[in-house]
């Protein structure tokens, strides 16, 4: 899918991101839960923007009952590409599926200071070009990517659009990780193409975070499901039982039911189309 915004009036200023992993992202922490927004370009390598290839409409009538976003599509000029926003901000992105047998999907974007440069990366890596590098009127520039374990994934460099401006607030990106069958192969992947540190998390599961320098704060994770995966999309919520309920009544499904973790509350749910995200409540501060 392309990425083509409609550019929504709003002039906002920093940002950070609640995370389920381990105690702090990109500038922010764990330990702050409070909005926060940004309208400068994301440090590279930082996921910075979620997309979603669907039926514009029907799924803007769902986004909009789940997380009370306030979508707006533009016209012909950007391929009816559609953007939500909560209080003014946009956090997501909406956009027709380029081909109907596509299946409906979250899409997480990379940031980039020079797409050309990093889709030579990407190949020299062992991943492969799906969309080449490209202009998105002034928007930015964009390419879409294949990595070696199977993930799809886009890259961003920004133009007058720098991705999500605000985090970590109910309705808004909470965090971006990547799951698949060969931990090691993405981890190789992915610090070689962006340079990522990884820490590991500890526990019973195979995960790690990765970080934009080593002792840097982590902005994403990775883990190993043992099969095949993909890039994944949390979105905060205030009851993660409540919008599961939610996410039913409005034709979606329930994958894993809210279960509590030392991170939050966390559920995987599917909406009305088929595209599968999570969603998270944050835990308490102590």
């Amino acid at each position: 899918m392309i990425l083509q915004p409609y550019v929504h009036p709003n002039e906002p200023g920093s940002c950070a991101r609640t995370r389920p992993f381990g105690d702090s992202v990109a500038a922010p922490s764990l330990e702050v839960r409070v909005m926060v927004t940004r309208n400068s370009p994301w440090p590279a390598g930082t996921p910075c923007w979620v997309d979603l290839g669907t039926d514009v409409p029907k799924a803007a009538t769902f986004y909009s009952g789940l997380f009370g976003w306030d979508i707006q599509v533009g016209g012909e000029e950007v391929g009816g590409y559609g953007q939500a926003f909560i209080d003014g901000k946009v956090v997501a992105g909406l956009g027709p599926l380029q081909d109907p047998s596509q299946p409906t999907a979250w899409t997480t974007y990379l940031a980039s200071t020079d797409v050309v440069a990093d889709a030579a990366k990407v190949t020299a890596a062992g991943g492969q070009i799906v969309v080449e590098p490209m202009d998105v009127m002034d928007f930015g520039k964009m390419f879409i990517a294949v990595d070696p374990t199977g993930a799809q994934f886009a890259v961003w460099e920004s133009g007058t659009h720098s991705g999500v401006q605000v985090a970590n607030e109910p309705g808004a990106l909470a965090w971006n990780e990547h799951m698949s069958g060969d931990l090691a192969a993405a981890q190789a992947f992915y610090g070689a193409v962006f340079g990522y540190s990884f820490d590991e998390v500890g526990g019973p599961l195979s995960y790690v975070t990765f970080s934009l320098s080593e002792g840097g704060q982590p902005v994403g994770g990775m883990g190993d499901v043992g099969g095949a995966g993909g890039w994944g999309t949390y979105f905060n919520v205030a009851d993660a039982d409540a919008s599961v309920a939610k996410v039913e009544e409005l034709g979606g499904k329930v994958i894993d039911a809210p279960e509590s973790t030392p991170f939050g509350r966390m559920a995987t749910v599917a909406d009305d189309q088929g595209a599968v995200f999570k969603l998270i409540t944050s835990a308490p501060v102590e």
